[in-house]
Order: structure tokens, then C-alpha cells, then sequence
């Protein structure tokens, strides 16, 4: 089918544009940007630099993506942002490329949900199926795994990792790594058990027990949390646990629980 663009919309030479593509009045393309098959550009939505949005995305009214990265080192180099397939990005968004010191992208995966004035910042990566509420706001070099959910009006300290299926609770503020599965909360954020809500739409029982007794063993048991997961490591053969128990060893930044004496 034939994109239907607004007359109204300014769309620079050069811009790459798929078919059955709708850019609605008032938006601006930038001549770098590539807009993939099927996508939706609501009106006074922005399209900065060398932006590339994947198929059947749908961009609400007001969107910013692609601006140059709010850094003070920014000194227009080349950068990149990626944007997969099937994601609904709401209305003031905010989307910043990458940055030289990230390696110049940031990227974003496939069926994730962002909802209005949530921001990424330079060098972010987020997987697939993660919903971000209203304002929640990524610093850069944040990393999101597959189907992460984070609460509205949340920020994120620059270089966190966040693993799969982990959930961050609304209006917290989290400053370092959450392993896969968890779930934390509060200010500053730390560990309130697993993620069990989401894990059991996703997850069989057997595996989620698994993970209750390896949660038990690192974060609860008091002994050191890099042994404790070496220990499991050497023991289990669940690839969940494996999951959780890797993330706990590569750690760069902590991981906010409560430690116990033994």
C-alpha cells in the first residue's frame, strides 16, 4: 500500500520511507532517518538524525526521537538510534542516540511499551516486551532486559542493568543492577522478592520454585552474595537459576538487598 504523509508534514531528502507509512501534519523527518513498513507518526511528532524505526511502530502526538544526546561531551559525532518492530511510543516521549564513549547507539528491541514522558536516554538498550510507565526516565547506558516492567515517575541511574522479567515499582529510585526475576521498589530501590506476578504468566511452577529457593540462598541466606551464587552455580542445572545466578557474579554496579548476618 502507499503511505499516506501529510502535505503538512516536512519530510527532508533523503529520508528512507516503507510502504503503508502515515506521518500525520507537523511532523519533521530528518533526512538520515529510515521509517520502516506500517509505522504511524502522529502529528507534531519529531524524527531527528540518523533514526531508524522498524516496522508497524506506532508514534503518539508530540514524540521526540533521535534528538542529540543530552551530554555534555556530545560533539557531533555519528551516532545511531534503533528502534525495532511493533512498539507503541506515547505521547512526549523523549529518545536520545548514542553517544562516541557508549559505542554511538542506542537500540531498542521489539513489542515494548512506552508510555507518555518517558525518556532514554544516549546509549540505552531495552529488549523486548518491557512496558515503561508514565515518566519513567532511563539515564544513559541503562540495559533492560526481555519483558521488564517499570513503574510510572521511576528513574534510573546511568550504567544499571536490569535483568528479564524484573520489576521496579512505581515511583522509586533505583541506583543499582536488579537481577533477573525480582521484583524492587522504593527510595532508593531495593529488593523485595521475586517478580512472581509476571513469572507465573510466563514461567512454569517447577522453575519458579527453583527460583524461590536459589532467591532464599543469595539474598537471604547471609553469606556472601558472589559465593553464594558460585555455590549454586555448581549445583543446579536450571537454566533460570543459571540466569540469575550469572548476573549476580557480573554485577558492576551492586545489587540493592538487604544483607543479614549469619
Amino acid at each position: 500500500m502507499l503511505s499516506k504523509i501529510s502535505e503538512l508534514a516536512i519530510i527532508e531528502d533523503g529520508a528512507i520511507i516503507g510502504e503503508d507509512v502515515e506521518i500525520a501534519p507537523f511532523c519533521f523527518i530528518s533526512k538520515d532517518a529510515t521509517i520502516g513498513d506500517g509505522t504511524t507518526i502522529a502529528q507534531n511528532s519529531c524524527i531527528y538524525g540518523k533514526t531508524t524505526i522498524g516496522k508497524n511502530n506506532r508514534i503518539f502526538s508530540h514524540a521526540v526521537i533521535g534528538s542529540i544526546p543530552q551530554d555534555l561531551k556530545f560533539n557531533g559525532e555519528d551516532v545511531e538510534l534503533i528502534i525495532g518492530d511493533d512498539n507503541t511510543i506515547r505521547e512526549f516521549t523523549l529518545f536520545n542516540p548514542g553517544t562516541k564513549g557508549g559505542g554511538g547507539k542506542t537500540i531498542i528491541g521489539n513489542h515494548n511499551l512506552f508510555m507518555g514522558y518517558v525518556h532514554l536516554g544516549h546509549d540505552v538498550i531495552i529488549g523486548n516486551h518491557c512496558i515503561l510507565a508514565n515518566a519513567a526516565t532511563l539515564a544513559g547506558h541503562v540495559e533492560l532486559g526481555d519483558h521488564v516492567v517499570i513503574g510510572g515517575m521511576t528513574p534510573v541511574h546511568q550504567f544499571v542493568h536490569i535483568g528479564d522479567y524484573a520489576m521496579i515499582g512505581g515511583a522509586s529510585a533505583l541506583a543499582q543492577d536488579v537481577p533477573p526475576f525480582c521484583m524492587a521498589e522504593g527510595n532508593r530501590a531495593s529488593l523485595r522478592g521475586l517478580n512472581l506476578t509476571g513469572l507465573r504468566r510466563k514461567i512454569e511452577r517447577d522453575d519458579i520454585n527453583a527460583l524461590k529457593s536459589a532467591y532464599r540462598e543469595l539474598f537471604e541466606s547471609g553469606k556472601p552474595l558472589k559465593d553464594a551464587a558460585g555455590e549454586l552455580l555448581e549445583t543446579t542445572t536450571n537454566h533460570y537459576v543459571i540466569d540469575l545466578c550469572n548476573f549476580v557474579i557480573k554485577t558492576k554496579r551492586g545489587i540493592p538487598f538487604e544483607r543479614k548476618n549469619i
